[in-house]
Order: structure tokens, then C-alpha cells, then sequence
């Protein structure tokens, strides 16, 4: 039935809760009539009131607008969209779909993505968005921190798989929420990281994915405002927004930032034999690049079916509106993009040199103070590691993850490629004014083996996720120290875990800002699987049990995490200095650093087995260098022997009454392998026998 015609606006776009209504506004610009569908509960299989807005009335150039007095926060609405379906002109409108708000903060319904495929009437079986009054809560003055990218340490985690495992500790109720992430707040921080990075925590379709599994790592996207309602453990229709900003709050006390990984490459919607939740019944030819000579068909750059046509003027304005929102009014404090290569296509697919939605982000207010960090490449071959648009864009270091996996396994002509790694990637970021903490840099994340894994398998394992394995990524850089999983062999499992104690000397004694993957630090296992997307199961889950049985190695992480927070010289916002022979990846790079007095500048010297002799030869498999930043007293000799020998390598010679202290020599066993200053064990001779595949971190003091 109709309603009367109140006055109303064309903006905000979204739900907006007025004292004596709600104003409804949402865009189309090919649709022919829109109903606003009102629900007095999620699952009613027909809404409660139908409120058709007429073109004539309610609609203002593309933007259809109703105001509704007498409602307000908590009710429940979709839209029905009327307009042509002629999939050859790009048309896909179909009334029979209910449709959620794109703006909508809070999702709701138990869902069938089967029923949005298939034709007729979804109504009973589709998600609703509701009306959120978006100021009311406190945030206890509560603001974002801003720490500065040097320093940083970022904790790649999964809010569900965090804390599901029943071994967690947690109460049922609030295993993988955000409430069970805010219990283990006091284990984050002692671990000493500074910001987590949650992999998709905007509502997402679980059920895109093969039968009988669950979309678990969450890069399948329904709604961009709203929270992931399953993360919640609260059953309220306005629960999950509160109790993310529960938990954003109570991680800002503790000193870390939140860092969302967001999805704005693509949508749940899939291909053109996809289902529809929102934006192809709205407007298909708009949020989505359609083939160029058969628009029946989705262009795919994100091997996931569609393409969200990022560059669009109304889409850009979603994704400005959207992280301006999350900032605001969610209070995060920076965003990772996935696949962002994808944002640097425009309407047709083709690259931009200025893609106007990058530049939108890069220049925005409201997002000044937050950290933007670009996976800078996309599935359809587009790689901009070292060329992303702009002056604020950190990036994940893709080649740093490459070139430290295989120095350690003893791929020969890798050293060179890893010193330059060391200093921040120059050779990747040659300009004079970035910052090396703009790399991201990382060894593993959640997209391929977990540290454990990389060590103790040469191949993936993906049985389980019944594509015959023909899945992930097959250039893994791995190596199982001469078995194939899981072994009895105590040579074998001694030598895992020390290549896995190298990993992490050489990610915190690098130029960049460190990223480590949840569960790492305590040796978490897939069984070798290396693309874990729709396991939410054990396999996936942080096994809590670990922390008892990888103590010795937890300690080591916190260890190496503590020193790099200590060290000055990981702080200096430029490239380091270069004195004595540089190598051969940065030479080019070196004339235009400035090459400052090396008594008084923080200065980076390389060596080999002999002093200012490094060994950048193809056959080389050892990395020495010395750090110094004399005005803080940071004097440092680290060395990464990955030869399958011991090596003796020569130290500099220090002033009279110094002395070198070893902290780090990962051949030991702990707690030798790591010590504090105050019990570093002195070094009495000017040379140190590095044992094979093992890192050496000295002090001079």
C-alpha cells in the first residue's frame, strides 16, 4: 500500500535518523520505480508497509528520497528496484529481488545467496538493512592514535579465527567476536605489536563458496558499512556496530590501532550467473565494468567474477563516503586495500595514470591522519609495487616477502636482492623523499603458508578445500628441511624452528615497517594448506594449546620485538646512509642519497666473511652488515648466514673499553638464542663462527 508523500532530501544517501523520522535516499539512474520495504522483523517473508516513490515526487536527478516520520533506529527496510532487465545494455533490474541500502550501517535476515540466483521473489529469504542512529554512543573521548608508520608493528589477524578455538579461553558466547578479541587485548600487547590489521570485518557472504564449506576469510563483500554481524555476540539489531566500536575502543587504551582490510575490488555478487544482493539490481552498469563489446558479461580483474567500478562517480563517492565513515564515526585508524590495482582501473578496465578514486583517498581530510596501505597489484596482471599513485600510500612489499624467503633456503644470487630489502627496498622506492617505513614489509600473511608451514612443506596441501588442489599460490618459496610435514626427527624440527627464528631477525632488523601473521609467533599450522579462505575450522583457528608447547620461540618474538621498538636507528625516515661498498641492487640509487659524514649520520656498511669485502657473487649465501646511529649510541653487527657451513666472519673493531655483546644467535638453544643487553653474553674476540643457516645480532657497548 502507498503512504503519504512527506518532504524529504537527496541526501545523506543512506537511512537518516531525524528527531520525527527517518530520510531515505538511495541512487539509481536507469530505474523506473523504487518501493521502500519497512519489516517488524528480520525474517518476515513480506515487509510489514511497501512505500513507492514516485519519480515525479521522490526522486531529485538519480537520487530516489523518502522521509518517514514516526520510525527510527532499529527498523528493519530493503528496497524493491523496477527498471529494465536487458542484460546486453548492461540492465539487470529485477522487483522480484529484495535489495539492501549500499549505505546501510547494519545487516540483517537469514539469507539465501541460492534464492538470490534463482528467478522469482526472495522477500523470505533475504537480508535487510537497518536504521542505525549512528551517534549514539560513547566514545569516552576516545580518538585515533596515529602512530607513525616507524613506529608500527602490524598484526595480520582474523577476528573469528582468533579466539573460536574452544582452547581459547574465551566464553562461548563470545568465541570469535569482537568481545572474545578485547579478552586477549593484555596477549597483544604483550607481544608488543602496535596495530592489527583485520582481514575483512565488513559484512560478507559466507555462503560464497563451494557446498559444505563457509567463506571464512571474508574478501566476498555485501554491505562496505556495515559490521560483520556473525562476528557480534550480541543478538540486538544494533549490536555488532557496538560492540566493534566496544572493541576499537578498548584496543586504542591498550595503545594499538585497527587497521581494516577492505574489499572495494569486487562484490559478493559474482559473474553474470551471480546472485543479487544490492548493487546489480540498483544500478549494474554503474558499480560494475562490464565487458566493452557484450555488457551481458562482467569484466573479471579480480579473479572472483566481477569488477566494482571503482572510478565511477557515484562509486568513488560510496568508498570516499564509506572510509570516512569508519574513521569518523567508527574510529579506525587506517585501511588496507585489497587488490588495489583494481581502484587504478577506469569505467572501461584500462589503467589510469590518475585514478581519480586513489587520489580522492590520498587528499582527503577526514583520512589525513590515518594509514592507507595498497596490495599493489590485481589478478589480471597489473603490479604497481614501487609505482602506486601518490605521496601517502604505504605498500606491501611483495618482492621483500620473495627475496627473504629465499635467501633462506639458500636459493643462489639472492643476497644482493635481500640487502636491498635490508634497507628499505631503494631499489623499488628510489625516490628521495620516501619514507623506507612505507614499505610494509612481510613474510608471511594470510594468503599462502602460515611461518610454520613454509618450513615444513615444498608443496601445498589443498585437498580439503575440494578444488584438487588446483588452488592458491604455486610459487611458495618453501622449503621442508628434507621432510614433507609433520616428523619425529629432532634435526629436522631443530632446524625449522631456527629457519623460523631467521625469518623474524631478518623481518625486525630491515628498514620498513614489520608485518607478522596471527599465530606465527607460536608456530600455528594449516597441514600445508596455503589458501585457508574457506576453512573456518581448527585448521584456520589460532590454537591457543601453542603457547604452553612454543614458549621458547614466543619468547624469541618477543624478544626481537622488543629490541627493534628500542632501537633508534629503525625509526630514521629516510634511507640510510651507505658507507663502503654498496651493493650492486642499490649502486644506481646510492649518488642520490645524500652521503652524510658516517661519524655522525645514522649509516648502514656492508662485509662479508671479511671486513668492507661483501660477497655479492651468485654463489653467495651470507649477508653482514653494520648499523650505526652515533648520536643515540647504536652501534650494531648482524649478520645472516644461509650457507649450508659455518662461516667466520671478522667484527669491527671497537674503542677502547667497548665491547661486543651478543643478542641474537638463533644456532642456540633457548634462552641462549636471544638475551636482553644486561645479560648479553660479551664476545672476547674481533671474529664469530656463525653456524650454518642461523642469524647473529651484536651490540657494541
Amino acid at each position: 500500500m502507498e503512504s503519504t508523500i512527506f518532504p524529504s532530501r537527496s541526501y545523506p544517501l543512506g537511512a537518516t535518523v531525524y528527531p520525527h523520522g527517518v530520510n531515505f535516499c538511495i541512487y539509481s539512474k536507469n530505474a523506473t520505480l523504487i518501493e521502500l520495504l519497512l519489516f517488524d522483523h528480520a525474517d518476515q517473508p513480506h515487509p510489514t508497509k511497501a512505500i513507492t516513490l514516485h519519480p515525479k515526487h521522490n526522486r531529485t536527478f538519480h537520487y530516489w528520497h523518502v522521509f518517514i516520520p514516526g520510525i527510527r533506529a532499529g527498523q528493519i527496510y530493503a528496497y524493491r528496484v523496477h527498471g529494465p532487465f536487458n542484460p546486453e545494455q548492461g540492465h539487470r533490474f529485477d522487483p522480484n529481488k529484495v535489495l539492501i541500502d549500499p549505505y546501510a550501517r547494519a545487516i540483517v535476515g537469514n539469507y539465501s545467496r541460492q534464492a538470490a540466483i534463482e528467478m522469482g521473489d526472495n522477500c523470505a529469504q533475504a537480508l535487510k538493512g537497518v536504521v542505525v542512529d549512528r551517534h549514539n554512543y560513547n566514545w569516552e573521548g576516545d580518538e585515533p592514535l596515529k602512530h607513525p608508520y616507524n613506529e608500527t608493528i602490524i598484526y595480520e589477524l582474523h577476528v573469528g579465527g582468533f579466539t573460536k578455538n574452544p582452547n581459547s579461553g574465551v566464553s562461548p558466547a563470545k568465541r570469535g567476536t569482537y568481545a572474545g578479541l578485547i579478552e586477549k587485548i593484555p596477549y597483544l600487547k604483550e607481544l608488543g605489536i602496535t596495530a592489527v590489521e583485520l582481514l575483512p570485518i565488513q559484512e560478507f557472504d559466507e555462503q560464497d563458496v563451494k557446498d559444505g564449506l563457509v567463506n571464512y576469510w571474508g574478501y566476498s563483500p555485501i554491505a562496505f558499512f556495515a559490521p560483520h554481524r556473525a562476528y557480534s555476540s550480541r543478538q540486538d539489531l544494533l549490536g555488532p556496530l557496538d560492540e566493534f566500536r566496544d572493541m576499537v575502543k578498548a584496543l586504542h587504551k591498550a595503545g594499538i590501532e585497527v587497521i581494516l582490510d577492505v574489499v572495494f575490488n569486487h562484490t559478493a555478487e559474482g559473474n553474470e550467473n551471480g546472485p543479487t544482493f544490492c548493487f546489480r539490481g540498483l544500478e549494474n552498469s554503474a558499480y560494475y565494468i562490464l565487458e566493452n563489446n557484450s555488457p551481458a558479461y562482467y569484466a573479471n580483474y579480480t579473479g572472483c567474477g566481477n569488477t566494482f567500478k571503482a572510478n565511477h562517480h557515484v562509486v568513488l563517492r560510496l568508498i570516499l563516503d564509506c572510509l570516512c565513515f569508519w574513521v569518523a564515526e567508527m574510529h579506525v585508524d587506517g585501511f588496507r586495500f585489497d587488490l588495489a590495482s583494481v581502484l587504478a582501473r577506469g569505467e572501461s578496465g584500462h589503467p589510469l595514470d590518475d585514478p581519480p578514486v586513489l587520489w580522492a583517498i590520498e587528499s582527503d581530510p577526514i583520512l589525513a591522519g590515518t594509514k592507507i596501505i595498497a596490495e599493489a597489484w590485481d589478478a589480471a596482471g597489473l603490479y604497481q609495487v614501487g609505482s602506486f599513485i601518490g605521496d601517502r600510500f604505504a605498500e606491501w612489499n611483495g618482492p621483500y616477502r620473495d627475496d627473504a624467503r629465499q635467501f633462506a633456503k639458500s636459493t643462489p644470487g639472492v643476497a644482493t636482492h635481500l640487502a636491498a630489502r635490508i634497507m628499505g627496498s631503494p631499489d623499488i622506492y628510489p625516490e628521495l623523499d620516501r619514507e623506507p617505513n612505507h614499505s610494509i614489509n612481510f613474510i608471511t600473511c594470510h594468503d599462502g603458508f602460515t611461518m610454520n608451514d613454509l618450513v615444513a612443506y615444498n608443496e601445498k596441501h589443498n585437498e580439503a578445500n575440494l578444488e584438487d588442489s588446483q588452488d592458491g599460490c604455486n610459487h611458495n618459496y618453501s622449503w621442508n628441511c628434507g621432510i614433507e610435514g609433520d616428523t619425529d626427527d629432532p634435526e629436522i624440527n631443530a632446524l625449522r624452528l631456527q629457519q623460523i627464528k631467521n625469518f623474524y631477525t631478518i623481518l625486525f632488523f630491515s628498514q620498513g615497517t614489520p608485518m607478522i601473521l596471527m599465530g606465527d609467533e607460536v608456530r600455528r599450522s594449516q597441514q600445508g594448506n596455503n589458501n585457508g579462505y574457506c576453512q573456518d575450522n581448527q585448521l584456520s583457528w589460532f590454537d591457543w594449546d601453542q603457547l604452553d608447547k612454543q614458549q621458547d620461540l614466543l619468547r624469541f618474538v618477543k624478544g626481537v620485538i622488543s629490541v627493534f621498538k628500542t632501537l633508534n636507528i629503525f625509526r630514521v625516515e629516510k634511507v640510510l646512509a651507505t658507507v663502503g661498498p654498496a651493493t650492486p641492487e642499490v649502486i644506481s640509487h646510492v649518488s642520490k642519497i645524500q652521503r652524510l659524514e658516517a661519524t655522525r649520520q645514522p649509516h648502514i656498511s656492508w662485509h662479508g666473511v671479511k671486513l668492507w669485502k661483501p660477497d655479492w657473487g651468485e654463489n653467495s649465501h651470507a649477508v653482514a652488515f653494520t648499523l650505526r646511529y652515533p648520536e643515540h649510541d647504536e652501534y650494531l653487527h648482524i649478520i645472516f648466514n644461509a650457507y649450508w657451513e659455518p662461516l667466520t666472519f671478522e667484527l669491527p673493531r671497537l674503542l677502547k673499553g667497548e665491547n661486543w655483546y651478543r643478542i641474537v644467535d638463533t644456532s642456540l638453544p633457548s634462552p641462549d638464542d636471544f638475551s636482553q643487553l644486561v645479560d648479553a653474553q660479551r664476545v672476547n674476540f674481533y671474529e664469530y663462527q656463525v653456524k650454518p643457516r642461523s642469524a647473529v645480532i651484536l651490540r657494541a657497548l
